[in-house]
């Protein structure tokens, strides 16, 4: 369907990867793997066509259409939800039109037997054949299985897409992307805006669709779960692999031994044979034999490995000094910013050396819990409180502008170590994606990823007995988040976890409390014992959920508001959409720029110093405003209806 032929993509003197070349067959299910900056996207890029390899080509058959969903969009925000949805069904609408007219002018012709009526009967079966595989005759129920699929609800049908926060206008847009019903589906980290639920129902759509699937993820759970082969890109190479992903670790952890040993055997041979050209180069009996073993290694196709530093595997985090056995005790707890409520009556208790995660759709107030039980937000009804000797280490998006942008990424954790662990401080940087040049950068040219995960690191050598962490693995590669879990599985102090990854959940946490509906549930069990438990529920409770009065109770009590409350929370709403908005706006210039430069790289034939360096300052720049887009869309997102 697809077939990428000899790819190989330079930046002047850096090749990202070199003739790479593979097939992409209908119904394929693709995980494209590889570390961070190996150049996945770049090859989604070029697939659609958005970026030119250096050399090369894609060819696709002519009925081949692509779905592609980039990490980051521009969405539309001028109509409702339903109405923008429906933009995924233009070419149904078109053959509609079509469809009728064809109908009535065969209708009003008699002449059956000439030439001229069976090729309108012949255009009209085409549209109708057209219009059957688009899914025309279905498409009002399909857009509404979609929406409530992706977390939507029916009575957010008619509201302005412009109300939703980032992460729902993603999510629309997925949705589009959904319904389009393109031939392949290029999805990259899709499941990043969405919640269990979500991620389990595109789960579902995937297996069952009858096209093609690439996809880009570091959810482990749902590369196990769609794809059925994986392609790798390492050291600008493919490797093409007919297994899901966790088969495929194996098979790459047994393919690296071999080559290891490969790569051992030929530096031997690569020494001795240095070694005799040095002994007898100047030795003229020996001249014909130093000149076929020069030649020799020329010839030779050097074997490369990619490094991956094993030393970094045992981890863990200082042991967790002893609190009481109440860590956090939370009686009939509620948040409400302004009149809008996030969620009431939540009461719970979290003993010492227990792991728990928050769980549940987008905004409804795990994040908001979390930083009320770290003190960052006050209860608006009930009591929080942590028990004696409570030291709290609390990871969030946003804690990395704690950190002094004037030490290097060194320094930031030289200063908290403390102990042997001081000797192992490159290890532990290494284990989150710093190497080489990394660990001298100023923390403050750090992208908005690169300072997440410096914090994270830093959190693992300060001793604390319990650890609150937000997301944590949103900017880590398959290898990071695994040593992170096993820190956590051995760590003996107190954890709480926010977070929709169920592989990195599953083996860490033994309960798990549910933000739902405006109130908070505990399940005694893990995270596949909670999965498993409201599948059930879900199927018990599916006709009340789904009805148009099964809004959450904030949103029953929106219309006693005040004229004034009104006006305030409006003017609120309208600053935070427009500090979206602007970053939304730098956003777009600043990828506009970088495509520029890759179009500029692409066909560059010398290295550009000061191009490059100008290239690398936009990346480091749109990381940032990612960063800041976060941030804002966080801040948005609990003061709107999410």
């Amino acid at each position: 369907m697809i077939s990428l032929d000899n790819l190989t993509v330079s930046y002047g003197g850096w090749t990202l990867f070199d003739g790479v070349s593979f097939l992409i067959n209908e119904k394929d299910r693709i995980g494209l793997v590889g570390r961070n900056g190996a150049g996945k996207t770049t090859l989604l890029r070029i697939i659609t066509g958005e970026q030119q390899p250096t050399s090369g080509a894609v060819t696709m058959n002519g009925e081949c259409t692509i779905g592609y969903l980039p990490q980051q969009m521009k969405v539309a925000d001028t109509t409702t939800l339903k109405a923008e949805t429906e933009k995924a069904f233009g070419e149904v609408l078109r053959l509609e039109a079509q469809i009728a007219s064809l109908t009535a002018e065969i209708a009003e012709r008699a002449d059956y037997e000439s030439p001229e009526y069976e090729t309108l009967l012949h255009r009209l079966n085409e549209a109708q054949d057209r219009y059957h595989i688009l899914g025309g005759e279905t498409r009002e129920a399909d857009i509404e299985k979609t929406l409530l699929g992706l977390g939507f609800r029916r009575t957010d049908f008619d509201r302005a897409t412009s109300e939703f926060s980032g992460g729902w206008r993603m999510r629309i847009e997925l949705a589009k992307l959904l319904l389009s019903r393109p031939s392949i589906f290029l999805l990259d980290e899709p499941t990043n805006h969405l919640d269990i639920e979500s991620i389990q129902w595109l789960e579902d759509y995937l297996k069952s669709y009858n096209g093609a699937v690439l996809v880009i993820s570091h959810d482990r759970a749902f590369l196990d779960n769609v794809t059925t082969r994986t392609v790798e890109l390492s050291l600008g190479r493919i490797y093409d692999y007919k297994v899901p992903y966790s088969k495929f670790v194996e098979l790459r952890a047994e393919r690296r031994a071999q080559l290891l040993a490969a790569y051992e055997n030929q530096q031997r041979m690569i020494e001795k044979t240095e070694e005799f050209i040095e002994k007898f180069r100047y030795k003229p009996t020996k001249s014909n034999q130093v000149q076929s073993r020069i030649k020799q290694l020329e010839r030779i196709e050097r074997i490369e490995v990619e490094d991956e530093d094993n030393a970094a595997l045992n981890i863990k985090f200082p042991p967790a000094p002893r609190s009481g056995q109440i860590v956090v005790e939370v009686k009939d707890a509620g948040k409400a910013f302004g009149e809008k409520r996030i969620f009431s009556g939540a009461t719970f208790t979290i003993e010492r050396g227990q792991k728990v995660a928050f769980v549940g759709r987008n905004g409804e107030g795990k994040t908001t819990m979390a930083r009320m039980i770290v003190g960052e937000l006050p209860a608006t009804e009930g009591t929080i409180r942590t028990g004696a000797n409570v030291n709290i280490g609390y990871y969030a998006q946003n804690q990395d502008d704690l950190m002094d942008g004037d030490f290097t990424v060194y320094d930031t954790l030289d200063r908290v170590a403390v102990g042997d662990i001081r000797t192992r401080l490159r290890d532990i940087l290494g284990a989150f994606l710093f190497r080489g040049e990394d660990i001298e950068k100023k923390v403050r040219v750090l992208s908005g990823g690169e300072r997440s995960r410096l914090a994270m690191a830093r959190m693992m050598l300060e001793p604390r007995n319990l650890l609150v962490l937000d997301e944590p693995t949103n900017h880590m590669d398959m290898r990071s988040k695994d040593i992170l879990k096993r820190a956590l599985q051995k760590y003996d102090g107190t954890v709480i976890v926010v977070s929709h990854d169920r592989d990195f959940l599953d083996g860490i946490v033994d309960r798990v409390y549910e933000f739902r509906d405006g109130g908070v549930r505990e399940y005694l069990g893990g995270i596949y014992y909670f999965l498993e438990k409201r599948k059930v529920e879900s199927l018990q409770e599916i006709e009340r959920r789904d009805a148009p009065a099964a809004a959450a109770p904030r949103e029953a009590s929106t219309g006693k508001l005040s004229y004034e409350q009104r006006k305030e929370q409006e003017k609120l709403l309208r600053r935070l959409r427009k500090a979206v908005e602007t970053v939304e706006a730098e956003l777009a210039d600043v990828e506009k720029q970088i495509a520029d430069y890759d179009r500029k790289f692409a066909a560059a034939t010398e290295y550009d110093e000061a191009g490059y360096a100008a290239y690398e300052e936009l990346k480091r720049r749109y990381d940032h405003l990612m960063h800041e887009w976060e941030k804002a869309s966080y801040e948005l997102e609990i003061t709107e209806n999410a």
